[in-house]
């Protein structure tokens, strides 16, 4: 929690997938300490924005670096606490690297409350796990190629017998599915809202994910999921060493 340097340095915390109730304690305690609250977006559940008792709020979507960064200088500098909000974990897609390296030249200090990335939000949702004995021992968080993002690896990446995670991507599910190298029968499911209240589940394979998602509306806000291993118990699974 803060000390007496807080004037000088500025908290980074996970929110969660989305269900305000997961995110961590830590981050709890953080958000009813907050003085100026630097939040992520509708990447943020507003429910969680609005237990903050913090006298400033500021949505940061759309703000350029150097406006916020320049912000949350501002006020850490006038002595008030500030706490950057970022959904899931800041340390996945959250460019949290670019904000703290202006910080560091501005003599601010940052430090870093992880938080509940949407991926496992996911994996509980579908009441599984992404590394069961016998059908995956590897976990790839990727994305695809966009307007952000010159070049992917998604063709390479899925010669492996792992489970994939794609972030960033609902837009592109078509594409992805088609660079993907795995069978076409391969389970993958599309997660919308992952532990939010309107959450969905689309379920199907590499061949038919993209037209299912597309046929639900869902366009945005949602991760897909490919392997045997968001089968669950119906993935093949075989006993761990642990319980055997």
């Amino acid at each position: 929690m803060p000390g007496n340097n807080a004037d000088t340095e500025i908290w980074f915390v996970g929110a969660g997938p989305g269900d305000p109730e997961l995110i961590t304690v830590r981050g709890r305690k953080l958000l009813d300490a907050a003085e100026v609250l630097i939040y992520a977006g509708s990447l943020v559940n507003p429910a969680l924005v609005a237990t903050s008792p913090a006298p400033e709020k500021v949505d940061s979507w759309g703000m350029k670096l150097d406006a916020m960064v320049s912000l949350m200088v501002d006020r850490a500098r006038s002595g008030k606490l500030v706490v950057r909000l970022h959904s899931g974990d800041p340390a996945i897609y959250g460019s949290i690297v670019e904000q703290i390296a202006e910080l560091k030249k501005a003599g601010i200090a940052v430090r870093i409350v992880p938080g509940v990335s949407s991926v496992f939000a996911a994996a509980a949702a579908l009441g599984t796990e992404y590394t069961p004995k016998g059908v995956s021992d590897t976990l790839i968080i990727t994305r695809p190629a966009g307007k952000t993002l010159d070049h992917d690896y998604i063709s390479e990446l899925s010669m492996n017998p792992a489970t994939l995670a794609f972030y960033l991507g609902s837009e592109h599910f078509y594409e992805i599915t088609e660079k993907l190298s795995c069978p076409r029968n391969t389970p993958a499911v599309v997660i919308y809202h992952a532990s939010w209240p309107d959450q969905k589940i689309i379920s199907g394979t590499v061949a038919d994910i993209a037209q299912k998602a597309q046929d639900a509306g869902i366009t945005r806000s949602a991760l897909l999921i490919v392997g045997r291993a968001v089968r669950g118990i119906d993935s093949g699974y075989q006993r761990s060493h642990l319980y055997s």
